[in-house]
């Protein structure tokens, strides 16, 4: 009787905990730095519009959203837009501002040189480089604009430059995972803390407030145009949840985020040779979320379902760094 192959044989030698570390979090750090701006464009478009009282409270929310409320109540007593931007962005006050993430990330790839192109290197030294420069002064409303594009730019050019250049290898899965780990957990907490916060009285239903705000939450995440194209006239809640949540279509989806995670963990794991708990913990997110309608998620509760969600996700990293030994 021939002896059976195992079901995951190792197709090349696994690189070293501290470059899979490094390539995961440089891929992470540039999400979360293009995310980060992008929440910040869609609560300045909002405040456009607004009173002082509406406009504080909107970026009270951002700052919240982000997690960085406690810092920045710090060293601030209130919330000005081109205040709470320059702390965002650039604060020295702040350990997790873009400018710390773009650093970070670069750090990163100097690190892991040999496991990424030269056009990936470059492409995150010279986003560096220029948001280094044009960060170097204080953020104001005249140059919010250009330096939120520029962010978002920068982060889309080393994006592009590893789907282009990098092998479909080990490096490349890390990458992957370290990008809709990070995208999934954003698209969450926007969903959640939006929806928690977003309505002072049920009274506000149907109004232009209710719909201005989920228009902010959709913008939150670029997904305003793809979800008027596929929901043309509808502005509600549930709508909102479900393509943000179980269209497989939307690239920031949480179903979209999960089975791209699922795939390269998949291929990781035939690289390794064997299943580690990472892919336990992604198989038991996937049985939150397979089958589930918006109707049972709002039975469950919104806030609820997206706290246990995002919990989830953060085993899931946890399970990452053990299985393939992380380095920092």
């Amino acid at each position: 009787m021939t002896e059976r192959e195992p079901d995951f044989q190792p197709l090349e030698r696994p690189m070293l905990g501290r470059v899979a570390n490094g390539i995961f979090w440089l891929f992470r750090y540039l999400e979360r730095a293009e995310n980060t701006a992008r929440l910040l464009a869609a609560g300045h478009r909002m405040t456009l519009t607004r009173g002082p009282d509406e406009a504080s409270q909107e970026w009270r929310s951002v700052l919240n959203t982000l997690g960085l409320l406690r810092a920045y109540d710090q060293h601030h007593d209130n919330y000005v837009g081109a205040q709470v931007c320059d702390f965002v962005l650039r604060s020295k006050h702040n350990p997790e501002s873009v400018l710390e993430m773009f650093d970070n990330a670069r750090t990163n790839a100097r690190a892991c040189r040999s496991a990424i192109t030269a056009e990936v290197w470059e492409a995150i030294n010279e986003g560096w480089m220029t948001l280094r420069d044009l960060l170097s002064r204080p953020v104001r409303d005249s140059n919010l604009n250009m330096a939120l594009a520029a962010i978002r730019r920068e982060s889309s050019l080393a994006r592009g430059a590893t789907h282009g250049s990098m092998l479909r290898n080990e490096t490349y899965s890390f990458a992957r995972a370290g990008t809709f780990l990070e995208r999934a957990d954003n698209t969450a907490r926007i969903l959640d803390v939006k929806y928690y916060l977003l309505l002072p009285s049920l009274s506000y239903v149907g109004t232009a407030l209710d719909t201005g705000q989920w228009d902010n939450v959709l913008r939150s995440l670029s997904a305003e145009r793809a979800y008027r194209w596929l929901n043309a006239g509808r502005m509600d809640a549930r709508s909102i949840a479900e393509f943000l949540i179980l269209d497989e279509r939307f690239p920031r989806s949480l179903v979209f985020c999960y089975a791209a995670m699922r795939e390269n963990l998949s291929a990781l794991a035939r690289l390794h040779g064997e299943e580690g708990n990472a892919s336990a913990c992604m198989r038991e997110a996937d049985m939150r979320l397979t089958g589930k309608s918006v109707d049972q998620i709002f039975d469950q509760g919104l806030h609820e379902f997206l706290l246990e969600f995002i919990a989830g996700n953060a085993s899931i990293a946890s399970a990452i760094s053990e299985d393939y030994r992380f380095i920092a």
